[in-house]
């Protein structure tokens, strides 16, 4: 009985051991596709003029719970005044119609909820977790009225989970607030003069499905960079 015993918590232990016994990694690759839209003077619904768009992505993993995201996002925004109920009397016999190409780069840092990984490189960490991410980012736009280039400050949530030791699935939403009225190529169509940081400014949301690959990996014992 006591040599049942003793394997037991033999068997117990090496497995313990063995649950802290793999690689974590620092680095995260990968890319994304999605739909794009814009909301603002032309478009009052995020549902309205969907447009596909493509993402490549960088993360730096901190630990389980946090990360620096590095993300570069082409797209197509698209609106027209014949979608708002607005009337705007200097485009009564002119109305908007755009389509515009437009390039976003953008740094966020996440959050998970629940400690995110394969539960054996980290203890009580899970395969699945939804998190939120706060960053800032720049926008270039092609429009009718020439290029434009603005600030933007994205806020989303989302969901990751770990499919392989090594690869992740994710699904994100973003909104990315900017700081110009410029977007759709018509500046201040209201005629009526504003302050503040996000008055008569536009915006545009994502929502992006991704796959990332992990690498760099951390001390398997230690758990210390190499």
């Amino acid at each position: 009985m006591r040599k049942i015993l003793l394997a037991a918590v033999l068997m117990f232990v090496s497995l313990g051991a063995k649950a802290q016994d793999e690689y974590e990694y620092r680095m995260e690759i990968g890319a994304g596709v999605g739909m794009v839209s814009y909301e603002g003077d032309f478009n009052g619904s995020i549902l309205k003029n969907m447009r596909p768009s493509a993402s490549f992505i960088l993360r730096r993993v901190f630990n389980p719970y946090m990360a620096l995201k590095l993300d570069y996002t082409y797209g197509t925004l698209a609106g027209s005044s014949a979608d708002v109920k607005t009337w705007y009397p200097e485009l009564a016999d002119n109305p908007v119609e755009f389509k515009n190409t437009v390039m976003d780069l953008g740094l966020s840092f996440e959050y998970n909820f629940w400690p995110y990984g394969t539960g054996r490189e980290y203890r009580g960490a899970k395969r699945i977790t939804p998190f939120v991410f706060l960053g800032i980012g720049g926008t270039y736009a092609d429009t009718k009225g020439g290029s434009v280039f603005m600030a933007n400050i994205p806020i989303g949530l989302g969901v990751k989970y770990k499919i392989a030791k090594r690869l992740n699935l994710g699904l994100e939403w973003a909104a990315h607030f900017s700081l110009s009225d410029k977007l759709d190529g018509v500046e201040d169509p209201y005629g009526i003069e504003s302050k503040g940081l996000f008055k008569n400014t536009d915006c545009y949301s994502m929502l992006k499905l991704t796959l990332t690959y992990s690498f760099m990996a951390k001390c398997k014992i230690c758990n210390k960079d190499d």
